[in-house]
């Protein structure tokens, strides 16, 4: 683990590039002393708690004590303030030391911040969580907390080539978190390998359990590939490219059975997204911070909430309804097939050039809406040297088992890596 002095140095050089992080006066002097704080209060190394002294960026909509959030908007902070939540004290408590908020698009929605891709500055990093994919991608933290609502963690972890945990529904408490659309907002973490995923993830999840991976013959899990309009709404390039991950997993004897899946996926999306902005329009309702600041609002969070605003509350109910029997559809399909993962593309491709969007999340909203748990791996470049990634996603409350069976994953991702 680098020093304060050696991560101050990395940080002087490549933070005012990526623009990962909220800005902060004085950041390493209040590092400096808490982590003598922690030192004193830990002095035996043999008794120092799991996450010791790594620094964690936490997404500005998360309340922290000491930090003031905003949420990547214009709105007066002291309106937005709260009670810092049990995510961020679980890591305090852990022994990990806050470097600071990273930059989320406004309200966790689409209205981007200035972050940049740390593999190119000219592309977008994803969004919502941009800040924590990127502080984490640039090697400024190992760790990183994030939110995602439709593909706010595994887009961007894809295209800042690092890796995206969305756990099971509820699994990461959302108290002292801004929502977006509580039916669907998950807390997550973004990391440079599913071996420190596996240690955050003991930290902030209820009932964690420790467990084996699931064997098979050749000690390898069945892998479902969703066939159908799911898969045909990637790009070219994320087509070819998951084929040829595809094929690397077949040539190393991992079992893969193409599935016809979500024949209605233009509906799963369409709900999806009314449930998002009846939701939202109701949270910025209900806070009293719509009706009294619309005109600070970004345009497309307007439009959310306008939208939202114009979907009645038994339209939602029907939606939310109806989106409750996606998580058992999955799941027999995986019960009949002998499924242990499904593997899809995470993106459509590669991040988009420009950063007026922070790319499309199509690809990441079934799970998303079934609050099944999902991991983005790294998974090579494209012929111009951006990351592109491979999403995995296992059963409900089937976390330990997908980040035990993602290490061998990963591992042969890692061998056939451009």
């Amino acid at each position: 683990m680098s020093t304060l002095a050696e991560l101050e140095t990395l940080f002087a050089e490549r933070e005012p590039e990526v623009l990962a992080f909220v800005e902060e006066e004085g950041r390493f002097d209040r590092l400096r002393r808490e982590a003598a704080e922690l030192e004193a209060r830990f002095p035996d190394p043999g008794s120092r708690p799991p996450l010791y002294g790594v620094p964690v960026g936490i997404k500005e909509i998360f309340h922290a004590q000491g930090f003031t959030t905003r949420a990547g908007s214009h709105l007066p902070p002291e309106v937005l303030q709260g009670e810092e939540g049990p995510a961020v004290a679980a890591l305090r408590a852990a022994g990990a030391l806050i470097l600071g908020q990273t930059v989320s698009t406004e309200f966790a929605y689409f209205a981007p911040g200035p972050t940049r891709n740390p593999r190119n500055h000219e592309h977008t990093p994803g969004g919502s969580s941009s800040g924590s994919a990127a502080a984490v991608g640039a090697g400024l933290c190992p760790l990183a907390l994030g939110t995602q609502t439709i593909g706010s963690i595994i887009r961007p972890a894809a295209y800042c080539g690092v890796v995206g945990w969305k756990p099971s529904y509820d699994r990461i408490s959302r108290q002292g978190v801004i929502p977006l659309a509580p039916s669907f907002d998950h807390v997550g973490i973004f990391a440079p390998d599913v071996a420190t995923v596996s240690r955050a993830a003991r930290v902030l999840c209820r009932g964690w359990r420790s467990v084996a991976p699931r064997s098979k013959a050749a000690g390898k899990p069945r892998l479902g590939l969703p066939e159908g309009p799911y898969l045909d709404s990637a790009w070219t390039e994320g087509q070819s490219h998951f084929q040829r991950v595809v094929d690397r997993l077949a040539a190393a004897r991992y079992e893969i059975v193409p599935i016809r899946i979500f024949a209605d996926f233009d509906e799963i999306a369409a709900r999806h997204r009314r449930i998002v902005a009846a939701e939202a329009a109701r949270a910025h309702q209900a806070a009293g911070w719509y009706p009294r600041y619309a005109d600070l609002y970004h345009r497309r969070t307007i439009e959310l909430i306008e939208r939202g605003l114009a979907i009645s509350d038994a339209d939602l109910a029907r939606a939310l309804e109806d989106s409750a029997m996606l998580r058992p559809e999955i799941e027999s399909v995986m019960d009949r097939e002998g499924i242990d993962l499904w593997i899809s593309p995470p993106a459509q491709g590669a991040a988009p050039e420009g950063l007026g969007s922070t790319g499309d999340p199509i690809l990441n909203i079934p799970w998303t809406q079934a609050g099944l748990p999902v991991l983005s791996l790294p998974a090579g470049e494209n012929a111009r040297g951006l990351p592109m990634g491979l999403q995995v996603t296992g059963r409900f409350e089937g976390d330990e088992e997908l980040i035990a069976l993602a290490g061998g994953l990963e591992a042969e991702l890692q061998r056939t890596r451009r």
